[in-house]
């Protein structure tokens, strides 16, 4: 049985086309942060410490059924008692005590990393959630209009919030009205956005050291928050530094062709970088919020 377990171990990723690191992340998606490769390689690792913990218990569940079950015939006593064997009911405190204690180590050292807040990032974000959409905004910027640079959400157009890629970012988030959350699979980890946070003691401010390549991803609301929850999608577009100080300095300017400050989409269209500058959300599409209609809405044509 152990040369079959040992051979199945073998064969599966092989014959199902998987590399041994897509088989450990267990389905996880890739991650694009240093904070989510921290976060993967603890789930990964807690995953295989506890297939090899079930392995051996299920080891010796099996041994017992196998060579110590009562077989036709047996007249013999009963085997001998060991419920107060004070050795083995040590080790059998020991051993989970040990297991918990390394699992917990190793949670709290990635929590802490994860959590912690450089003292000046190179990037802030404010990020709004509500009934059904997100504003992002961009507080050391100025529009034309004198207010921070901004890209709003709404029903017909998916918020896109433009990122650079390898600088630090820092995420500042509160909610106008129930409980949000924000959640990037990339990221491996999601972020409830609560109402007053002040008032529910969050600490609403999280960074991320950088995002380590170039591409869109969607971004969802993670937490049941009314009738559209499902449609409260947003669309991560991360680009190099360079193309990104262009963009956020287009959206400070006025587009001479609509006489109105850019929008996110206008303004990266501008860039032609390909893909990445598309104008609209490409990963996911605006839903109608008509109930009499089952299916996604086309996607507009220019980012909000």
């Amino acid at each position: 049985m152990a040369q079959l377990a040992g051979l199945a171990l073998l064969v599966v990723p092989l014959t199902s086309g998987c590399s041994m690191e897509e088989v450990l992340r267990f389905g996880w998606p890739v991650g694009v942060t240093p904070q989510a490769e921290a976060m993967r390689e603890l789930w990964t690792w807690s995953a295989v410490a506890a297939l090899v913990v079930g392995v051996v218990t299920w080891g010796a569940m099996f041994w017992a059924i196998a060579f110590h079950r009562k077989r036709k015939g047996d007249a013999g006593p009963p085997p001998r008692q060991t419920q107060y064997n004070l050795p083995l009911e040590i080790t059998f405190t020991v051993i989970p005590t040990i297991i918990v204690a390394v699992l917990f180590a190793f949670t709290v050292n990635v929590q802490n990393y994860v959590d912690t807040d450089a003292p000046d990032p190179d990037v802030r974000v404010d990020v709004t959630a509500f009934q059904w959409n997100w504003e992002f905004a961009y507080p050391e910027t100025q529009a034309p209009d004198g207010q921070p640079v901004s890209t709003l959400g709404t029903s017909d157009t998916i918020p896109l919030l433009v990122l650079p890629t390898g600088r630090t970012i820092e995420f500042t988030q509160s909610s106008n009205d129930v409980i949000h959350s924000f959640f990037v699979p990339e990221f491996l980890f999601k972020r409830d956005v609560f109402p007053m946070p002040e008032v529910n003691d969050q600490d609403n401010v999280w960074q991320i050291d950088g995002i380590e390549r170039e591409g869109a991803f969607v971004g969802r609301c993670a937490e049941l928050c009314g009738a559209y929850h499902a449609m409260m999608n947003f669309e991560v577009r991360a680009i190099s530094p360079e193309l990104y100080d262009q963009w956020l300095g287009l959206r400070q300017q006025v587009n001479p062709v609509t006489n109105a400050p850019y929008t996110a989409g206008e303004a990266l269209e501008q860039l032609g970088c390909g893909q990445l500058c598309t104008p609209q959300a490409y990963t996911t599409y605006p839903f109608t919020t008509d109930r009499t209609q089952r299916s996604a809405s086309l996607p507009v044509t220019s980012g909000s």
